[in-house]
This record gives C-alpha cells, sequence and structure tokens, in this order.
C-alpha cells in the first residue's frame, strides 16, 4: 500500500472471474470512496491487464441495491430486523426442520461466488459438514462437475486439474471454450488473447472446435463446427486413429498408467467415418486433426464449459484427458500439467484416498445418485415438490441465484414456495432470494481480504496473491465465513467459537505431517503457537502457508513463505512453471492411473447407441455463450457493465431465421423448449453453425419482488434456463444439459 496525501494506492487481484488480474485501485480511507480501479503494471501475471469486470468491486460496494441490514420476509414486503433475532430465528426454524423430520430434511444450494471468496470457500467445507445432510446442491452440477467425476476417478481426487500449459505448447486444441471471453476456465490465464497471439507468434497453431465461431475461434489457424452434444464422439474418433495408426506414444507415462488396451477396445466402433454425420465434421477431418496433433512436439487438448455441460459430459472430460496421455502430451510442459499451489492442497499426501463416493445416497425422486456428497441441481425442485414425506422442506441459499442458474426456473421457484423455511446468505433481493423468509447479507470484497485459493490449482503459473481488506466494514456487517460459523452453530445449540476451534483443529490435523513440504516435521502444538489468536480466514492461511510447499515452516527468521511475509509483497508472487508431479502426485487407491475405470466402461455402450441419433437428428438445439461484461448472473446490477445496448439476443444462423419466417435483420421471436416458452430479439449471423441457436445465461431479471434496479432498466433479458430441462442429464454424473437443448424458433 502506498500513500499520497488522503489517497491510497492499494494492490489487490480481481475476485470475479478465474483469472484474478493484478488490479491498482486509488482509494480515499477516510470517505470510503474507490477512486479508481487499473491493471496492476507489476503484476507478474497480468502485467496491467484487466477487462470490463475489474471495476465490479467498487460497483458492488456502492451498489444502492445491495442488501445491508438482515431482512424478514412478511406479507408486506420485506422488512429490516436485528442480527440477533434474524440468527435466533433461522437457527431455531432449521433445528426444528431437522429434529422432526431429519437431517436431510434440510438442504443447501451453495452458488459461484463462493469460490471467489477465500473465507467463504474454507468454511463452507465445514459448514456443510455441520450440516449433515446429503442433500447438498450447488453450482457445479451446471457447470464443472464431469470434469470432477472425471478426476477422481483417475488422479484420486475431483479437485486435482490437470491445466493446458498454454505458453509453452506447440499445438493447442480448444474445444467447447472461449477463453478470449472467460480468461480461462479450470485454465487461470490473464489475458488470453496476448497469450494466444504469442502462441501463434512463435509458429504454435490453435484450433478450436465450437458450434459457434467465438471470439476465441476468430483468432485461431482453424475453426471446425461441432453438433452440441458429440464431443465424445469425436475424442474417440480421435483416440480409435492414434491406435488404428499407431500413433500412442505415453511415454513414461506407462509405467504408471493401466487400462491403455482396454481404451483401445472401446474406440474400435467410433471410426471417423462412423461419427462424421453424428459430429459434423468430416473423417478427413478428424484424421488430419489427430495426425498433426501427434506430430507436434508438444500438444495439448483443452476442453471446458461446453464438453461439461452435455449428454456425455462424464466421457467427453475423461477423453481430453485421455488423449493427452495416449500421446504422451501429460505432466510434462506444453501438455497438460498439475499446478503446485502454495497453500499445499495439492501436495502429495501420506495415505490414498479411498475410491470416489457414488450412489450410497440417491434422491428420492429419480434415484440419481449422490456423487462425493453433491447432489445435482436437477433434481432440486422435485425434492421438494415430489418427495412426499422424505421432501425437502428447510432449504438455505449461500450467494447463489438457481432461479436463474439452473434448469427449469418456473418450477423451482413453485417449488420454493412449498418450503416451510428458507433462508439465503445473499448481499441482492433477487430472482432466488425473494422467496426466502429470512436474508442475512454479507460484506463485500473490498470488505474484506482475500487469497486466489481455487485459481492457484488451476493457474498457468505457480503463484501466490493476498489480497488486503480495504474499508473497515460498518459495525454490524458480518463476513460471509462468520455467518455460516453463526448458522451452524445455532442449529447444533453451541457456541460459534466452538466451530472456529473445531475448524482451526481439522485443518491442523490436515496440513501439518505431509511429505516434501515445510510442515512435514511440525506439531499441532509448535504450529498453534506461531498461529494469531485472531479467529477467522486470515490464521488458516497462515497456517497453510507456512506448512506449505514453500512455506517457512513456522520459523520466523527462515526463508520461506507466511502470511505476513505475504502481505508485504504488494503484488503476486511468481513461483515458477509449472514442473512434471506424477506418480507421487497420485492419491488413487494404488498410485497409479486407472485409464479404464468400471464406471466409465459401463457407460460407452450408451454412447454407441445415441450415434445414430445424433447423426439423424433434425431441428434445433440451443447452446449458451460468455459475454465479456458478464459473469454468470452477478453483474447485471452494476451500471458501468450494463450499459449500452442489449445483450441477451438469439444468435441464430441465416438458413435457420429464413425457415423460421425471420427477416435478414433478426426481430422478435418465440423460442419453446419442453419446459418452457420465451420471447427475445434475434440477431441472424453466419457464426452460428446451421442447426444451432444461442442464448446467454444469467438473464430474466424485472421479476416482482426483487430490487434489482439497474439490471431491470438495462439489461432485463430472459431467463434462458426456462428453457433448460431438468429431466435431461448426464447420467453417469447428473450434470445438467446446458449445451444442446431441443428447442424450436418461430417469428413472432
Amino acid at each position: 500500500m502506498i500513500e499520497t496525501g488522503s489517497v491510497e494506492t492499494v494492490y489487490r487481484s480481481c475476485p470475479i472471474c478465474e483469472a484474478s488480474c493484478g488490479l491498482q485501485l486509488e482509494v480515499d480511507r477516510s470517505s470510503k470512496k474507490v477512486l479508481t480501479i487499473r491493471g496492476d503494471q507489476a503484476d507478474p501475471r497480468s502485467s496491467g491487464y484487466i477487462c470490463p469486470k475489474s471495476q465490479a468491486m467498487k460497483a458492488v460496494y456502492e451498489d444502492p441495491d445491495r442488501i445491508r441490514h438482515p431482512l424478514r420476509r412478511t406479507e408486506n414486503g420485506f422488512e429490516e430486523i436485528s442480527w440477533e433475532e434474524a440468527l435466533d430465528e433461522v437457527g431455531k426454524r432449521l433445528k426444528d426442520i431437522r429434529e422432526a423430520h431429519g437431517p436431510n430434511a434440510v438442504g443447501s444450494y451453495i452458488g459461484n461466488p463462493t469460490g471467489h471468496n477465500f473465507g467463504a470457500m474454507l468454511y463452507t467445507a465445514f459448514f456443510m459438514q455441520a450440516l449433515g445432510s446429503y442433500r447438498a446442491f450447488n453450482g457445479g452440477s451446471v457447470d464443472q462437475f464431469p470434469k470432477n467425476v472425471s478426476c477422481s476417478l483417475l488422479y484420486g481426487d475431483p479437485w486435482l486439474f490437470p491445466i493446458p500449459d498454454i505458453d509453452r505448447t506447440d499445438f493447442l486444441i480448444i474445444l467447447g471454450a472461449n477463453p478470449l471471453v472467460s480468461q480461462g476456465s479450470l485454465l487461470s490465464a490473464p489475458n488470453a488473447k496476448a497469450r494466444l497471439r504469442a502462441h501463434r507468434d512463435k509458429g504454435g497453431k490453435l484450433i478450436t472446435i465450437d458450434p459457434r465461431r467465438t471470439e476465441t475461434a476468430a483468432v485461431s489457424d482453424e475453426h471446425l463446427f461441432i453438433k452440441p452434444g458429440s464431443d465424445a464422439f469425436l475424442l474417440f474418433a480421435f483416440v480409435h486413429v492414434l491406435f488404428e495408426e499407431k500413433l500412442v506414444a505415453p511415454g513414461r507415462l506407462e509405467t504408471f498408467v493401466d487400462g491403455i488396451e482396454t481404451v483401445q477396445e472401446l474406440a474400435q466402433p467410433f471410426a471417423p467415418e462412423q461419427v462424421a454425420q453424428a459430429t459434423g465434421i468430416s473423417a478427413e477431418a478428424i484424421r488430419n486433426l489427430v495426425r498433426e496433433f501427434a506430430a507436434a512436439e508438444r500438444s495439448v487438448l483443452y476442453g471446458r464449459f461446453g464438453t461439461c455441460t452435455q449428454e456425455f459430459g462424464t466421457l467427453t472430460s475423461w477423453l481430453v484427458d485421455v488423449v493427452n496421455i495416449l500421446t504422451g502430451n501429460f505432466d510434462r510442459p506444453g501438455g497438460l500439467m498439475f499446478p503446485r499451489a502454495a497453500t499445499g492442497q495439492t501436495e502429495p499426501v501420506a495415505e490414498p484416498n479411498p475410491d470416489m463416493v457414488y450412489g450410497e445416497n440417491r434422491s428420492a425422486v429419480r434415484e440419481v445418485p449422490v456423487i462425493d456428497g453433491q447432489m445435482p441441481v436437477a433434481v432440486m425442485a422435485e425434492e421438494i415438490d415430489s418427495a412426499g414425506e422424505d421432501r425437502l422442506r428447510g432449504f438455505i441459499t449461500v450467494a447463489g441465484n438457481p432461479i436463474l442458474s439452473t434448469p427449469n426456473g418456473a418450477r423451482l421457484g413453485k417449488a420454493f414456495e412449498q418450503l416451510d423455511f428458507m433462508v439465503s446468505i445473499d448481499i441482492y433481493l433477487n430472482e432466488t432470494t425473494r422467496y426466502a423468509d429470512i436474508i442475512l447479507p454479507t460484506t463485500t470484497h473490498l470488505e474484506h481480504s482475500n487469497y486466489d485459493f481455487l485459481f492457484s490449482t488451476t493457474s498457468v503459473r505457480n503463484m501466490a496473491r493476498f489480497s488486503p481488506q480495504v474499508f473497515e466494514p460498518d459495525p454490524e456487517a458480518r463476513h460471509h465465513w462468520l455467518l455460516l460459523l453463526e448458522v451452524a452453530a445455532r442449529m447444533n445449540g453451541i457456541p460459534w467459537e466452538t466451530l472456529d476451534d473445531m475448524m482451526l483443529a481439522g485443518m491442523l490435523a490436515t496440513f501439518l505431517g505431509k511429505p516434501d513440504t515445510a510442515g512435514e516435521n511440525v506439531s499441532p502444538e509448535q504450529a498453534r503457537e506461531k498461529l494469531s489468536d485472531e479467529r477467522g480466514p486470515e490464521r488458516l492461511l497462515d497456517l497453510m502457508l507456512r506448512a506449505g510447499p514453500g512455506g517457512d515452516g513456522f520459523d520466523d527468521s527462515a526463508e520461506g513463505l507466511s502470511l505476513e511475509k505475504l502481505s508485504a509483497v504488494p503484488h503476486a508472487v511468481d513461483l515458477g512453471p509449472l514442473e512434471p508431479r506424477l506418480p507421487e502426485l497420485l492419491r488413487t487407491v494404488n498410485r497409479r492411473i486407472n485409464l479404464a475405470p468400471a464406471l466409465i466402461i459401463e457407460d460407452v455402450p450408451r454412447l454407441r447407441t445415441a450415434c445414430e441419433r445424433f447423426g439423424s437428428q433434425k431441428g434445433l438445439v440451443l447452446v449458451g455463450r460468455r459475454q465479456l461484461q458478464n459473469m454468470n448472473s452477478w453483474l447485471h446490477n452494476l451500471e458501468p457493465l450494463a450499459k449500452g445496448k442489449s445483450r441477451c439476443t438469439l444468435l441464430i444462423h441465416p438458413h435457420d431465421a429464413e425457415r423460421a419466417g425471420l427477416p435478414a435483420s433478426g426481430g422478435l421471436v418465440c423460442i419453446r423448449s419442453r419446459t418452457g416458452e420465451l420471447q427475445v430479439q434475434a440477431e441472424v449471423s453466419d457464426e452460428m453453425m446451421p442447426g444451432v441457436v444461442s442464448l446467454p445465461h444469467g438473464y430474466g431479471h424485472g421479476v416482482k419482488g426483487t430490487k434489482l434496479s439497474v439490471a431491470s432498466a438495462l439489461q432485463p433479458g430472459v431467463n434462458t434456463n426456462l428453457l433448460a430441462d431438468e429431466l435431461l442429464i448426464d447420467e453417469l454424473s447428473g450434470t445438467s444439459v446446458l449445451c444442446g437443448i431441443p428447442v424450436e424458433v418461430s417469428a413472432e
């Protein structure tokens, strides 16, 4: 922090997307005003780059619509109440439901912003344990959950993500992702445009495969249209050609990888000629793609959102890694690699993890399996409205807006009305929280410190970054982490401090004693002596940093990281490029990679039988799209990001527009699916693949009972998830199908 008169310069990372770009804030603490937000030129990761979302911290902090005091719903609308009254009522009502009907009568939904708040993320996991319900929902099952499942099967941990080393590769395939807009997803890479330009300038090749000619596709050497949801056919054909043309070369990986022969057998029916019609990509194009990929010195295949939110999301996520492993482009520079977090959560473990818990519990209506403690959002409404005596009766939403973010939001809203009690931990009265009986607001980004905890595990370079608190919150304001403890404590009839002590004890046991880390030979008593007595996430962060791979081992005089030392550095600390980490990192039971897990093998026949259906598919299908000013449903109420023309439009190919009776200029159209019908402005564009239309998600504002004045006035849009069908899921992971929803479009 640098002070000049009453104006101070504060350096932080941006907490909105995975890129976590460095920001330089000019602030006046006396008036609690942010004067400017610019890119941090000295940040070693982003080098001054920022996107429009960088202004969100200031806009959220200043938003007059933001909730600052607890609210209770009454017949005449919401009224402000005291914290004690609010927390007492929440604790009592949820406790009464649990005692009368069991712990699984209370459910929860954890929204995406939690992953961008270090304190919230750490304490959410503990909160879920204290809640004790297997009806735990989160945004992952409309996002990356198939990747969690495949990582658990292959590497023994759902959060060990291999990340494409895009800065050092020679040949990059991007499948179902748009990093020029997202800045990377499960790929934290600030200024993706400059990185991809540098990749091409050094002679590298970039190919994008997507049903839309995205911003990323537009700067690629080659773009291939693909039918939504057919990625697994393409990748199995890729594997088929690798074996057929003897291009399989795993190299050193072969010493700890099993099941290669089984994968060859599974790929046998998927010759390029067999899948060309199903994918929309010619057999010749598929074969050429495989040959180029295999011939390059360093290649990497990267798949993201479009590969997860589809009918075969888990198979596709698995196949992405299979292709990289079979060609030796795994755990080596330029391929898929595992970052090493300074906080130690990606270190080797002394004991392997048990096999993934799959289906020990199931949903009450469709009997969809609960996986690693997660229930898919596709069953959320039916668990409330159709489960009889076993139904959900109490519900907690945390920093989430599932009415706009999950399938068939109309049904979910009606289901929320049937709950006995609902509480929302949130800063807005939005499309979801309007159903809550109590709303508990939290502090915002500028009022608490942060650490890029999750995104240090997805970064293209190893890094560490502490972001200091900028402004003191109002005296009665509550941090996210504290609210979670308060609610759990009151449900269990104990002080929140007792839960916090349990949290610290559990973290000491987890992060000390790990081999080849600074905390390997440090006892819990020795570590506790060196940690602050101040409760909350910062002392937990200090513990993880000091015990981590680059920590000081709780020796104040030693070199290495601690929270104090990291706080003294205003910018991100570059900890070097990604390095090979296998097989030591593996957490599977036998410390090996089984390339052909039983769950995967059992799902392949379902894919085979679907090939003909995809090949003969008629009509239109719907996909989403990312936009630079948006982050899911978070930012529409911020005037700096909501300005300009309406962005919630339906992109449609000219041939499809003509068949729907639309003029070349577009116009208002009706789009309908099994679950809903919307009227939306169409844009006719050849950037869409024929047979595919695109509508961004996160919109649908202006609903009665909400308080989102900017979003309602400037960017109301329509809720595309009214069209998403909760019955369409990836059967392995339960993830909702958001890419490839069957729809009809007609002129208004």
